[in-house]
């Protein structure tokens, strides 16, 4: 019963590697806490997306994923830190 949505769903997502999932999420993420209005937030956002970007296996996601984490490594204490109470 549940088959032919399954692979409909399994064919549209096979296109896809894990760091292009992540960098979805890392931007779906960014745009939910925009309402928020909470710089401290987006910052430890980008930490956490950071460490998940350097901690994805190689062979899952390519090497610019891995640059993108390190980037995000060093953006997000700014903002952390940069922020208002």
């Amino acid at each position: 019963m549940f088959a032919v949505p399954l692979q409909v769903i399994d064919d549209f997502l096979l296109q896809y590697n894990a760091g292009q999932v992540l960098l979805a999420l890392l931007v779906l993420s960014t745009l939910g806490a925009l309402p928020l209005k909470s710089l401290k937030v987006i910052g430890l956002n980008t930490v956490v997306f950071g460490l998940i970007f350097m901690i994805t296996p190689g062979s899952l996601a390519p090497v610019q994923y891995r640059f993108l984490g390190v980037a995000l490594l060093f953006v997000g204490p700014l903002l952390v830190v940069s922020a208002r109470r």
